[in-house]
């Protein structure tokens, strides 16, 4: 049985959206910001750049990390006097607040509050306690090199700079769920020097995320991705957000995919979130930054819709294939190399998923884990649309032990 004309047509068009979708997604963006940055200079070194300097640290549950936490932070390469150390624990039930305490005679500030009211709130909390002009905000299980503030802060010397993120880089040794992992954010930290290098980036990794304290504008209690709506805040008002790949974050990845699939799950929750609300975080009299921030931020959790109706519309197609053997209108065999070449994907997908590389490195098994992982993500879009459109996503976090 074949399909009419009109039919092949509108089926063939559908499929090519899907597949036009998902590349300019993954690829087209990428290249394209990529071209567009070189249109501009590199920029020039920044000069050093000694602030007052908040490291604003939120914390829940982390007795077996705080320690480390703390260890690494008074370690840091900056001057001791123009850095303050703060610490706020949300309603923490366990050990968590005693161990601070106990390096309260090295400079270690805590805030403490009974009752767990979201990393927002706590944050929002300690703002009328910070003193430097610059803050930092990281999290309890990642920890900094030593010139990483050094790093962060020396942008900040010029005044049309509203804040600064870093890379996050993944620890080594974690199999195959750990590379693909930090290739992941490899290829994160390209688009976001290209997107800086063009005036703005537009991401941030809220565990090294650093602002103008002036510019912080308190975020609704129940915002879920708080590290976005702060960077869009800085956006928003004229002020760059510049990437500063050399202040670095290290943090292990999940112990598991499923562990993974949670975590990305309350981000994507956050992205449809911030979707709904984007007459709140787009820069409407700034074109180019809204193309960015709509093509690196606002597609990517449509991915999953896309795939699937690449995948359907492709099986409707060989299933009822056009009276013409046209490539465009998925006619034989176009349409069957196209629909193996997608199961191919999603086999190679379940076999990693499967049989991951928990422990020695293996290059092959790596490259074969990486259709599990960019399934997984868009799994992890995909539900958290369903939590976000059920309401069922709390702003509160939900804790993930890492390895």
């Amino acid at each position: 049985m074949y399909l009419p004309p009109t039919g092949s047509l509108i089926l063939s068009l559908l499929f090519w959206i899907c597949t036009v979708g998902i590349l300019y997604t993954y690829l087209g963006y990428p290249v394209l910001i990529f071209l567009f940055a070189r249109l501009r200079s590199a920029p020039p070194a920044y000069e050093e750049h000694f602030p007052f300097v908040t490291l604003l640290i939120t914390a829940y549950n982390e007795e077996r990390e705080i320690k480390e936490k703390i260890l690494n932070s008074l370690a840091l390469n900056y001057p001791p006097k123009k850095l303050q150390i703060l610490i706020v624990t949300d309603g923490s039930t366990d050990k968590t607040r005693s161990i601070v305490k106990s390096f309260s005679n090295q400079g270690i500030e805590l805030i403490h509050k009974d009752g767990r009211e979201g990393k927002m709130a706590a944050i929002n909390r300690a703002m009328p306690l910070v003193r430097g002009d610059i803050v930092i905000f990281s999290d309890a299980n990642n920890h900094y090199l030593p010139d990483t503030i050094f790093h962060l802060v020396a942008p900040f010397r010029d005044p049309r700079v509203g804040g600064t993120s870093g890379e996050k880089t993944i620890s080594k040794g974690d199999g195959s769920l750990g590379e693909s992992e930090g290739a992941y954010w490899k290829y994160e930290s390209f688009i976001k020097k290209q997107e800086s290098r063009l005036g703005s980036c537009t991401g941030a990794a809220g565990e090294i995320l650093a602002i103008r304290k002036e510019l912080y504008i308190p975020p609704p209690n129940q915002i879920i991705n708080d590290d976005f709506y702060i960077a869009m805040q800085i956006i928003r008002h004229g002020f760059r957000l510049v990437y500063t790949p050399l202040a670095k974050s290290i943090e292990r990845v999940s112990p598991t995919a499923q562990d993974e699939i949670i975590r990305r799950t309350r981000i994507n929750a956050g992205r449809y979130q911030a979707i709904a609300l984007a007459s709140q975080f787009l820069p409407l009299d700034q074109p180019l930054l809204m193309w960015q921030i709509i093509s690196h931020k606002f597609l990517r959790p449509l991915v999953p819709f896309l795939m699937i109706g690449a995948t359907v519309f492709n099986l409707i197609a060989v299933i009822f294939p056009p009276q013409q053997n046209n490539p465009f209108l998925l006619g034989m065999p176009f349409g069957q190399v196209l629909l193996g070449l997608q199961i191919l994907f999603y086999t190679l997908a379940l076999l990693g998923e499967r049989f991951p590389n928990r422990g020695a490195q293996s290059r092959l098994m790596n490259l074969l884990y990486l259709p599990a992982f960019l399934v997984n993500g868009n799994l992890a879009a995909f539900k958290g649309f369903i939590r976000f459109l059920l309401g069922g996503q709390s702003h509160l976090w939900e804790r993930i032990q890492r390895r």
